[in-house]
């Protein structure tokens, strides 16, 4: 059994993060900029070096703290939400405040610190991979609104203008880190050569293959189930007694559901392909559209 001193439960936030510390009363709040790092740090060496610190996922804001207490040898374990969420609403908790948080962290942390694995940084490569799809996603969305507009324009000629440029300039910027991403993979031999195997998959395309990668960088290390289950396609089990009910899928990493579906739909629809064979044959019997598409990518 691992045995650590002190139990450190981190609620972030996009502006700030609070701090609980087991045995300490009082919670203590700080910037989540590089400086409130430091600061947090520096406040708290002596008790890190001991100790297990519990992260909660928060859309990526929490990233900068958890690479600063990795540099520096700490251990830290990265949170899932939603098992967090759950371990709260299991002692009857339903306020919610940063500070409740922090301590519910670092309870959870103490309570479950066997079986929480450690967070291992990812290369800087693989960070700046993620961060160029997360732009790039974020710049298709603002792509799709500008179209939007530029319809509901009617006759305003000055403002078809204005959403024709910008559409203009917004395609340009995904074209540039399309190829930027492109470039940062054909240099690395690993990550080419698993780009090169998923676009041997039918559906899937160079586009989707880099996305898959960077989203989904556990391919090749896990299993087809495990992938399944972390992409949110894993039928999840509801049976009690003679009971059976129906299984659904869901609570999957961001971002990739959405990019397999569309892949097995290229693959649905391709004339020589052996996927759509296996979706006919579905469909013929009696399974759903939604059901049979799950089954491509699972």
């Amino acid at each position: 059994m691992i045995k650590y001193h002190k139990h450190i439960g981190i609620d972030i936030g996009k502006y700030n993060f609070v701090v609980g510390i087991e045995g300490i009363k009082d919670t203590k709040e700080y910037e989540n900029t590089s400086s409130g790092i430091f600061e947090f740090i520096n406040d708290n060496k002596d008790i890190l070096a001991n100790s297990l610190t519990v992260v909660e996922t928060t859309g990526g804001y929490e990233l900068e703290l958890l690479y600063s207490l990795c540099e520096r040898g700490y251990v830290v374990h990265r949170a899932d939400a939603r098992k967090v969420k759950n371990f709260i609403r299991s002692y009857g908790n339903s306020a919610k405040t940063d500070k409740l948080d922090a301590k519910a962290l670092g309870l959870y942390g103490k309570e479950r610190a066997d079986k929480l694995e450690v967070f291992k940084p990812e290369s800087k490569q693989n960070i700046q991979l993620f961060r160029l799809v997360q732009r790039r996603n974020d710049l298709k969305q603002m792509l799709v609104a500008e179209k939007n507009r530029l319809q509901q324009a009617n006759t305003d000629k000055f403002v078809k203008n204005s959403c024709i440029n910008m559409i203009d300039v917004l395609s340009n910027q995904i074209t540039e880190i399309t190829n930027q991403v492109e470039v940062i993979i054909s240099s690395d031999q690993l990550l080419k050569a698993k780009h090169e195997i998923l676009k041997e998959i039918n559906g899937i395309g160079n586009i989707v293959a880099f996305e898959l990668l960077i989203l989904l960088p556990e391919l090749g290390k896990l299993t087809r189930r495990q992938i399944a289950s972390l992409a949110g396609l894993a039928p999840k089990a509801n049976d009690s007694g003679k009971y059976q009910g129906y299984r659904k899928v869901g609570h999957g990493r961001a971002g990739v559901k959405p990019i397999l579906f569309l892949a097995a739909m290229s693959a649905r629809n391709s004339k020589t392909s052996g996927l759509r064979l296996f979706y006919e044959r579905l469909i013929n019997n009696g399974k759903k559209k939604m059901v049979a598409l799950t089954a491509f990518n699972a």
